[in-house]
């Protein structure tokens, strides 16, 4: 460790070691010991050098001691620290980093630092998940087995023939090698992701939703379970086909010795195969030996007997199997498609057929988790697995067709010197021939040398891959149910038993299976597993692209033999022959898969797996922002971007509305909160998501932030300056209006005023909010509610049921800054305590019947607000509370547009007359002229407000601001500011000299005030032009006497508005 030093001594003395975070050592350890008391010459903190005659019987032990000069008593018996009775730190381990139940905590930052204990939040832990032994799997029998008991399915003993007669020696063999081509790729993408971290239960559905996320991963793992279904039923039809021949060899028959009695053989067989796999499969790795040893067995037995020849037995001539020859091998070589079972095949309605007999290759990456080093075995025992499957194909194929003949009649007397001439045959001429290539899937029996392993072959590689199809369908549909992504899929996923079997997933693979079983035309089920499966290669290749595309810090697969570029091939290669095979069933699976897609995207799933599309989203943001920085700004692109200084954002939820009203769809938005103490980290942090999640709810989008331990106004100026970064930055601060601002403090007022100049100063344009009973609503207690389906829960302590101990309430609150009476949204008892928020006095008018009121009616996440009393919501409040988010009746917007800020004053009103829930409301504009030409004035602004396009349904040039104010009006603001006048009792306040200077100029506000209530008393919403803050021009007691006579005498919200003198509006296109 780089923070411990050792102290060694001999002779029987000590050696300890010292650390800064070590615990409190025993009794008496800073004592020294009587029996060597330390030399004042020596320096107690470097060893001594050994003695000779105390070598060899050196006794040492390793002791900790707390801070520098405590040493614990020494002791002739050895003692003995772990790390963690040294310290508070721990060592790097896999268990620290695990997301699962037992993943251990390592220390945060606030133990470390030693913050006091009960600033966390208890939640209670989990059991940790138990732990024993578990076998880790090598390359051979993890990955190349199980892919090769995939991957050697029914196609290698009952289709392969026939696909060798139908596309020839040549097309087949391009068509192994586009399959092996595809899967090669699939496989070096495949590797680059399972090597990227651990893959849990859910293979294909785990590694694409972890990489592309929830919505794409989901998407492909309902088809991929569906293609495994499906396959589970083509490998049992394949089975029952067999076993149906090998009846009618032996006059043995259940039905019809056909259709029929696949349907009955197959459903028994899934049926017995769905048990085996609820019964268990802890003998699966010694069966699966066994069935490999079979398969390989049986494909010696085959290539033995088809090297042979049938020596002579005209039996095995007249049904096809002639033997080695060069005409039988040119006359297969080219194809000869032709009409069977309904479809007239080409190229790709084969490869459509063979194709599933190359999956599998995801074996390996399913059980990645269970094998000793899963970076070097699944690229392994996958690239060995399917070089080994490859080279049986084509030695099945080269074999096949140059020992068998496409048509024969079975009949010895159609034989002509004991050879088959297609032309002489009469089957050929009736078209009725039942042997050779074409026509009979038991050549490979014919062939063979012992004609009974060829049906064990068989029966091992059907029943073994339809065994695991029906094993990995079930897991796959309980790990998405265990993640919630579709409410359909979460009732199968109850697990059962200690192991967790998903028996409901079974009872629902079984139907699957069992419906496309009833079909019984193998022919017709592997285009349609084709699809699904390319689909899912598609899918990989396109992860491992945009994960080396996108490169997060997170990508780094132990496999380095991958290309982006390659992955993107075989992306492009998926998806291509997915058309040229059945272009309608592609078209079907994209759609499903974009359905399922949309499923997701609209239930918004908490999940956060860290995928590469977050990473991406991430990298376009930023390198949009950077391309921004460098672009020079333009009138015509003005976005008002807004700093709301709401506080607590759930009790002053009109102002938060107004905001959004302006941003909403257009640009940013930022809503603030100061507390002028320290509440510490966890606290903060919990505040800051708590906002969030009221902002979520109520779909408003807006970044919320959280400053404790300024002042209100150092906070705020700390905000205009750092928030945002470069062009994405607040350009106006929106505050609320202080109507207590003569009743308060003296310093409040002044911090009130210096926040509108300071943001001023920083250029930023000013917006403040007025509404008739205030904007404070803290008086309801806000809830939010989440839907019932459990997909909007946040992952908070609250919202898993557990309460919050830290925040009490409180009995006394400090008295704070406010602004809008209440903006003192914390308070705390001591510095290293958890603070409380206080909780105002109960609503008037008691009662017991509990009101409440919620904002959203649908089912997503919703805040309900109630009162804390139990008494009735007034009315009045519920109208006020939502006044920028209700649905307004016909009315007018009017704007006092007084002076030219560069035109936010009329730009704000304008963009809140577009929003649909104000756009019954029209635009008055109200300005002032200089009286010497009125009616001129008026067409030039009339002009003014056409060529800036905004449209309006009344000017009104406003008569006599130079007037006298009335008598009331005057009286009214002498009472108002005559608390404020400087005297002998109040050495700063409002001075005769600066009531003289700035005479005119109150009198305009006053004037200003009578002619705002002549016109506008019946208005919806009222937007003035802001006084300009000066300080070396007017105290800040006689600029809120302003600001109150201009926006007192309303019975709608107004709002004051002013810019930074930079224009936002353009008379050009």
């Amino acid at each position: 460790m780089a923070d411990r030093f050792q102290i060694s001594k001999v002779n029987g003395t000590t050696n300890a070691a010292y650390d800064g975070e070590a615990g409190t050592g025993a009794a008496g350890a800073d004592q020294p010991d009587a029996m060597h008391p330390p030399s004042s010459t020596e320096n107690h903190l470097q060893p001594k050098a050994p003695t000779e005659s105390g070598e060899k019987d050196r006794r040492s032990s390793r002791l900790s001691f707390r801070g520098f000069g405590h040493f614990l008593r020494k002791s002739d018996a050895e003692r003995k620290f772990s790390l963690a009775q040294l310290t508070k730190e721990t060592l790097p381990r896999l268990d620290n980093y695990r997301i699962s139940m037992r993943n251990l905590k390592r220390p945060s930052i606030g133990e470390l630092q030693g913050e006091a204990a009960d600033q966390s939040i208890t939640i209670p832990e989990p059991e940790p998940e138990p732990t024993g032994g578990h076998i880790k799997l090598g390359w051979i029998v993890g990955v190349l087995i199980p892919c090769l008991l995939n991957i050697w399915g029914v196609m290698l003993f009952l289709r392969l023939s026939w696909v060798v007669a139908e596309s020839g020696i040549l097309q087949t063999l391009i068509i192994i090698t586009i399959s092996a081509v595809v899967c090669v790729i699939t496989t070096l993408s495949l590797s680059a992701i399972s090597t990227n971290g651990e893959v849990k239960g859910g293979g294909v559905y785990f590694i694409i939703s972890r990489s592309l996320g929830p919505e794409f991963g989901a998407s492909v793992g309902v088809v991929f379970a569906f293609a495994n279904a499906v396959s589970a039923s083509m490998n049992t039809i394949g089975f029952c086909e067999s076993l149906n021949v090998l009846l009618k060899n032996n006059g043995l028959k259940i039905v019809d010795n056909g259709i029929n009695d696949i349907r009955i053989v197959g459903s028994v067989t899934v049926l017995v195969l769905i048990l085996i796999c609820c019964v268990g499969m802890e003998w699966e790795t010694k069966a699966q030996n066994f069935l490999i040893v079979t398969i390989v067995l049986a494909i010696f037995n085959f290539i033995i007997g088809a090297a042979i020849g049938p020596n002579g037995n005209e039996n095995h001539i007249s049904k096809g199997f002639v033997g080695f020859s060069w005409n039988t091998f040119k006359e297969n070589f080219g194809s000869d498609y032709r009409y069977a079972e309904g479809v007239n095949h080409d190229f790709f309605s084969v490869f459509a057929i063979f194709f599933p007999s190359v999956t599998g290759i995801q074996a390996g990456a399913n059980i990645c988790g269970d094998l000793k080093d899963a970076g070097a075995a699944i690229p392994k025992g996958t690239f060995w697995s399917l070089l080994i499957s490859m080279t049986s194909y084509a030695l099945f194929v080269l074999f096949a067709g140059g020992a068998a003949v496409r048509d024969a009649s079975g009949i010895p007397g159609d034989l002509v010197n004991g050879t088959i001439i297609p032309s002489e045959l009469p089957c050929m001429t009736t078209g009725n021939c039942t042997w050779g290539l074409f026509n009979s899937y038991e050549m490979m029996q014919e062939m063979s040398l012992w004609g009974p392993l060829i049906y064990a072959g068989c029966f091992a590689a059907t029943l073994s891959t339809a065994l695991t199809n029906l094993l990995s369908v079930p897991r796959l549909v309980q790990a998405l149910g265990i993640d919630q992504i579709y409410p359909g899929l979460i009732f199968f996923s109850k697990p059962y038993g200690k192991h967790g079997e998903p028996y409901r997933g079974y009872v629902l693979t079984f139907f699957i299976s069992t419906s496309f079983l009833l079909i019984g035309e193998l022919n017709l089920i592997a285009p349609l597993i084709s699809t699904f499966y390319l689909a899912s290669y598609a899918l990989i290749n396109f992860c491992t692209f945009h994960a080396a595309f996108v490169k997060p810090l997170g990508w780094r697969p132990t496999f380095k033999y991958y290309n982006a570029w390659i992955s993107l091939f075989g992306f492009a290669m998926c998806v291509a022959i997915m058309f040229l095979i059945n272009y309608v069933a592609a078209i079907i699976t994209f759609g499903i898969i974009f359905a399922l897609y949309l499923v997701v995207m609209y239930r918004k799933p908490e999940a956060n797996w860290g995928s590469t599309t977050q990473a991406q989203q991430y990298k376009a943001a930023l390198m949009a922002v950077t391309r921004l920085q460098n672009v020079s700004d333009h009138v015509k692109n003005y976005h008002p971007q807004v700093l709301v200084l709401s506080g607590d954002p759930k009790t002053r939820p009109p102002l938060v509305d107004f905001g959004y009203l302006l941003t909403k769809n257009n640009s940013l938005m930022f809503v603030a909160n100061i507390i002028p103490v320290r509440v510490g980290y966890k606290n903060r942090q919990h505040l800051m998501k708590d906002g969030q999640k009221y902002l979520d709810a109520r779909k408003i989008k807006a970044f919320y932030n959280v400053i404790d331990g300024f002042s209100l106004e150092d906070g705020i100026n700390a905000l205009t300056k750092s928030t945002g970064f470069g062009k994405m930055s607040p350009n106006i601060v929106l505050v609320g209006y202080k109507p207590d601002w003569n009743r308060c403090r003296k310093e409040e007022v002044e911090s009130y005023f210096s926040i509108l100049y300071n943001a001023f100063s920083q250029r930023m344009g000013v917006a403040l909010l007025r509404l008739p009973n205030g904007l404070d609503f803290s008086e309801l207690s806000s809830e939010v509610t989440l839907p019932p389906n459990g997909m909007g829960h946040m992952h908070t302590a609250n919202a898993q049921g557990f309460t919050n101990e830290l925040m009490p309430a409180a009995n006394a609150a400090s008295e704070l800054l406010h602004i809008d009476s209440n903006l003192n949204l914390a308070g705390m008892d001591s510095p290293n305590s958890s603070f409380t928020l206080p909780q105002p006095p109960p609503m008037p008018n008691m009662q017991r019947s509990s009101r409440s009121y919620k904002v959203n009616s649908t089912d997503e996440p919703a805040v309900t607000y109630h009162t804390k009393g139990g008494s009735d919501i007034p009315q009045n409040l519920l109208e006020a509370m939502t006044i920028f988010t209700r649905k307004q009746a016909k009315g007018t917007i009017d704007v006092f547009w007084l002076y030219d800020d560069g035109g936010l004053t009329i730009l704000l009103p304008y963009i809140i007359s577009m929003r649909s829930h104000w756009q019954n409301c029209k635009l008055r504009v109200f300005a002032m002229c200089h009286g010497k030409d009125e009616e001129q004035e008026e067409k030039s602004m009339a002009s003014l407000l056409t060529k800036f396009r905004i449209k309006y349904s009344e000017l009104i040039m406003l008569k006599g601001v130079s007037e006298q104010p009335r008598a009331d009006t005057l009286l009214k603001h002498k009472r108002l500011i005559e608390p404020f006048r400087r005297g002998a009792r109040n050495e700063f306040g409002i001075t005769d000299d600066e009531l003289h200077s700035m005479a005119e100029k109150t009198n305009r506000q006053l004037r200003i005030h009578e002619l705002v209530v002549k016109h506008s008393s019946n208005a919806s919403l009222v937007v003035m032009s802001l006084p300009m803050p000066r300080k070396e021009a007017i105290s800040a007691p006689l600029y809120m006497s302003w600001l109150e006579m201009l926006t007192s005498d309303m019975k709608c919200p107004v709002a004051l508005a002013r810019g930074n003198q930079t224009p936002v509006l353009t008379l050009y296109s």
